[in-house]
């Protein structure tokens, strides 16, 4: 009985597996073909005929160049910035025990129940009124403002499980408050840091609604609106090329998955415990 309920199991999983990885096969595959091959029926489910013509394409274009570059600085910007708030934020909560710390908390966790496309207009009044549209520093506000509720309450909770006691000893030597920071909290909150500093990049890097809406010029645009917007037109659709791009598009995050994904489920496990 237990064989057949491990062998269930292991279908299942199998079957999942299938469902979740065929799409990337597909783009991979199709990215390989013509644009005529990618429409035929029956599909061909592996190229007959590869060819890289899409690949060529696209680099012999400076636009998609642009957009890369454009996706590439604003996604580690927000993410330098993020890390640098929450690590200051989030010390704050976990040691200075002040009047309405809790409240303080909850209020700004409750920022992520309302979706973004619930308070996109108001964002956009706001952004208008700072002269932040059409900029890249006016993006980089937008998307970590998205992130950092989340990473204060990430890095918090690692704050929380390192002993006060070593920050004492270090006072005591005379270590400074920004000293124990940086030379003692910090190192051994490195999970943390890591982890927050992926889920930024990657909100960061795959974001379309907020990149859409403050940013109209086409030379800032970053990489999901380019492609919407030049490469997915109501007539016409290269799906080759789109599926071109989508594979050139994942590649720094299937990096950062191969070398970083230890962390990641690391500091999502460890530190959302007590924070």
């Amino acid at each position: 009985m237990r064989e057949k309920i491990s062998i269930g199991r292991y279908l299942a999983l199998l079957l999942l597996m299938v469902f979740l990885l065929f799409p990337i096969y597909w783009m991979f595959v199709t990215s390989f073909k013509t644009n005529m091959a990618s429409y035929r029926i029956p599909p061909e489910w592996f190229p007959k005929a590869p060819t890289v013509e899409s690949y060529l394409k696209i680099f012999q274009e400076r636009q998609f160049v642009i957009y890369y570059l454009n996706n590439l600085v604003v996604s580690i910007l927000s993410t330098a910035l993020t890390i640098l708030l929450a690590v200051f934020a989030g010390y704050t909560f976990s040691r200075f025990k002040f009047k309405g710390n809790k409240l303080l908390m909850f209020a700004l966790l409750s920022t992520q129940m309302f979706p973004l496309i619930g308070i996109i207009i108001a964002l956009y009044t706001l952004f208008r009124s700072l002269h932040l549209l059409n900029t890249t520093i006016g993006l980089v506000f937008g998307l970590t403002s998205m992130a950092l509720p989340f990473c204060i309450w990430l890095i918090k909770g690692f704050f929380d499980d390192i002993p006060y006691s070593l920050e004492e000893s270090a006072s005591i030597d005379g270590c400074n408050r920004l000293g124990i920071l940086f030379r003692i909290v910090l190192p051994l909150a490195k999970p943390g840091l890591l982890a927050i500093g992926i889920y930024t990049f990657l909100l960061s890097w795959d974001d379309f609604v907020l990149c859409l809406t403050m940013v109209t010029k086409d030379s800032l645009r970053t990489l999901s609106t380019g492609i919407a917007l030049k490469y997915l037109g109501e007539m016409s659709y290269d799906s080759a090329t789109v599926m071109t791009i989508s594979v050139i598009g994942t590649v720094p995050l299937f990096l950062l998955f191969i070398f970083f994904q230890r962390y990641m489920i690391q500091g999502l496990t460890a530190g959302g415990v007590k924070g």
